[in-house]
């Protein structure tokens, strides 16, 4: 029995690893925190108030990226009424961009409003997304599609290239109808490093800001879903968050950055 499993192994494939895209060992494994505020509101909205905070972490976890980002912002109208919602979102991302496992968790006042959860892989001529929650469900992804951290590493790449805009198909687990379209506008190319006023591990960092406004599949070109514009540093940091929601903006400050332990 033993010379049958030994031969068994001795047969067996040898797992290779996948081989990271370039600009991987860049992405640092960190810890984020921002506090959230109201930045504007529309003239049609009825949004007085909002704060809240925001978590995220980047694990490296050797072959991929484990990240998770626990989201909670309490928002005031002008009737006196009060709205928290929450969110729990988790990744993990293979770092050649191939592979991609989410869950999200929305809770509005105490109540599920939101699940989403499944897994992608992606190949040369496309890929394919299939879904657990909130309803069984698979489709094709186009060929292009990027995953979260694969697009801040493409985003990162054009802004120190020159590029002005990066055009993606984006699939990150948020939404349930699948892969949005994005594009990241880079507004004033690319910064050399400067003392970052409150966190010294970022001042020998590059950087670049950016916009980035998701649509609906195939509706590129009209009124974003959903825009963020942010600084990200080569490292994969971000702050100067603003987060435009439709009918309000809020503004994201980052209060505490750490680093976190992994890799191979």
């Amino acid at each position: 029995m033993k010379r049958i499993l030994l031969a068994a192994l001795l047969l067996a494939p040898v797992s290779v690893p996948a081989t990271p895209v370039p600009g991987a060992e860049d992405m640092a494994a960190h810890r984020a925190a921002y506090r959230l505020v109201l930045d504007r509101t529309r003239d049609s909205g009825g949004i007085q108030r909002a704060e809240g905070a925001m978590l995220f972490e980047v694990q490296d976890a050797c072959e991929g990226w484990a990240t998770r980002q626990r989201f909670t912002l309490v928002v005031h109208d002008r009737d006196g009424n009060t709205i928290e919602t929450t969110s729990d979102y988790s990744t993990f991302e293979a770092k050649d961009g191939r592979s991609l496992r989410f869950s999200l968790t929305q809770i509005t006042e105490g109540a599920v409003t939101s699940r989403i959860s499944g897994e992608a892989t992606m190949g040369d001529d496309g890929g394919r997304v299939v879904f657990q929650d909130p309803t069984p469900n698979e489709m094709r992804l186009a060929p292009g599609t990027l995953f979260p951290m694969l697009h801040t590493i493409r985003s990162l790449a054009a802004a120190r290239a020159g590029q002005r805009i990066l055009v993606a198909p984006l699939l990150d687990g948020t939404d349930e109808d699948g892969p949005q379209d994005s594009t990241t506008l880079i507004l004033g190319g690319w910064q050399n490093a400067t003392p970052h006023p409150r966190h010294a591990s970022l001042s020998d960092q590059g950087s670049a800001r950016m916009r980035i406004s998701f649509f609906d599949a195939g509706q590129a070109g009209g009124t974003p879903s959903y825009e963020v514009s942010l600084r990200y540093f080569a490292n994969g940091v971000a702050d100067e968050l603003k987060m435009d929601f439709g009918e309000f903006t809020v503004e994201g400050a980052l209060v505490e950055l750490s680093p976190l332990p992994g890799g191979c």
